[in-house]
């Protein structure tokens, strides 16, 4: 196996490994059907605390999946990678 195939299997296993909790997994859903969402807006819909739902965007930002938009005191959130958006299309047939 080349160099490259391995990056990009190591790639997809660390997207998947990110994914792969109920809570991350519906707050990328979210992102991706409803665009841009601050913590407030998920912890209501989750019915988590916003800590949890802290803890859950840090493993999706440190994974490169979402990024955030400061706004004031709010930071909103968004899917920056191309490949989760379609993982999640095939996931959900979106």
């Amino acid at each position: 196996m080349n160099k490259d195939i391995k990056e990009l299997y190591v790639e997809y296993a660390d997207i998947l490994k990110a994914l792969a909790h109920p809570v991350r997994l519906c707050i990328v859903k979210g992102l991706l059907e409803q665009g841009e969402r601050n913590v407030t807006c998920m912890q209501n819909c989750l019915d988590l605390p916003q800590s949890t739902v802290s803890q859950h965007l840090q493993k999706l930002r440190s994974a490169g999946i979402i990024k955030g938009n400061r706004d004031g005191l709010e930071v909103n959130y968004y899917i920056c990678n191309d490949k989760v958006k379609e993982i999640i299309s095939v996931l959900f047939e979106m």
